[in-house]
């Protein structure tokens, strides 16, 4: 189900339709609901993001270039075009020429660049809108019938929280909420509905784009991480950069999201680590902080001050439970407990389905 907080693009979504389809599956409106209120992305988001983008020179953002910025402008422009809207070709037509007899000047105006034609864009997503016509609906409504019923329904947000709009290292970040609140928000459910909140963090910190990054690796340790765990973009392919786990970022997301526990992930990347650095505090101007502050120059200056403690230097990507785990790999998630606040209940030491375990479990 793809809830109303989210911008689509419905040349790339059918196209992974038809991949899932070649592949045996068959998508129904019976397992795929697209929310009427979502909006979507056109070719000019795309351009203007990629013009803007090249406009900052330095100050660029790292943005994938797929037009999610722009169209998140537009929403709260109130200009957006919705799924409801792509549907009904007559409220396409309407929109969609009011958007490019303003957006068309800006392009020529301010980027010199070359003006969106209005039937051709019409009649490609006209035909977009028909054909997804059948997955289209208040997916709320499905939502809160689940929960009536007492299913269950696991919510997923995009993107990290050091991404999210308010509490990301702002201006490096997406143009949504991230936050485990937002998922209230962008389904349509209310807060008191969310039974627990899990917190997803890696063994070890990564950032794709540009942007502030206190515990970045140097580039021989960071470019072993990276193909150990194959730390490229899903979207672009950009290679992330990669860092020792920050506690104080992880220590922060547990906070503002209400996190009742994490999930910790690749842990079996750090199976050739001797030794391997936890930053538990950072320092700034004199002073230690436990948390990461507001202020840019604190990005900018912000060292991180590290916890050492010993490798495993054994392959836990067979793993299956906490028994099967090397007594220092066992210290060291429980130093990531004891520093974030909150207990580690899932692990996963591989991308296989049968790597991720229970590493433990409370009872709720």
């Amino acid at each position: 189900m793809i809830g109303n907080g989210v911008v689509i693009d419905p040349c790339i979504l059918l196209s992974e339709i038809e991949q899932l389809q070649s592949l045996g599956h068959k998508i129904t409106p019976e397992n795929l609901a697209i929310s009427n209120r979502a909006h979507v992305i056109f070719p000019y988001h795309r351009i203007w993001d990629k013009l803007k983008e090249e406009s900052l020179g330095k100050f660029r953002l790292g943005t994938t270039g797929k037009g999610i910025g722009p169209c998140y402008v537009d929403k709260y422009d109130r200009c957006g075009i919705r799924m409801v809207d792509l549907i009904n070709p007559e409220v396409l037509r309407e929109k969609l020429q009011a958007n490019l007899s303003y957006k068309n000047q800006i392009l020529r105006k301010v980027f010199n660049a070359q003006e969106f034609k209005f039937q051709d864009i019409y009649e490609e997503y006209r035909n977009y809108g028909q054909k997804l016509v059948p997955f289209v609906q208040d997916t709320a409504l499905v939502l809160n019938r689940a929960m009536e019923e007492r299913k269950n329904i696991l919510f997923e947000g995009a993107q990290g929280v050091f991404l999210d709009i308010d509490f990301g290292t702002y201006p490096f970040v997406t143009s949504s909420s991230t936050l485990a609140g937002g998922a209230c928000v962008g389904a349509g459910v209310g807060p008191a509905k969310i039974d627990r909140v899990i917190g997803v963090a890696k063994a070890y910190t990564t950032r794709v784009g540009e942007g502030p990054f206190p515990t970045q690796l140097p580039e021989g340790l960071m470019e072993k991480i990276r193909q150990r765990g194959n730390e490229f973009g899903a979207t672009t392919g950009r290679p992330r950069r990669c860092g020792w786990f920050d506690a104080c970022l992880v220590r922060y997301a547990v906070k503002i999201n209400g996190v009742d526990y994490l999930a910790v992930t690749k842990l079996d990347v750090l199976d050739e680590m001797e030794s391997i650095k936890i930053c538990v505090k950072y320092r700034y101007r004199g002073d230690t902080y436990e948390y990461p502050l507001a202020d840019f120059n604190f990005w900018e200056e912000a060292e991180p001050i590290y916890e050492e403690v010993p490798g495993w230097m054994r392959d836990t990507s067979g793993a299956h439970s906490i028994e099967d785990l090397p007594p220092n790999a066992i210290n060291y998630i429980r130093k990531i407990e004891h520093l974030v606040n909150v207990p580690v209940e899932i692990l996963s030491v591989g991308s296989k389905r049968e790597q991720t375990f229970y590493y433990k479990r409370e009872e709720r």
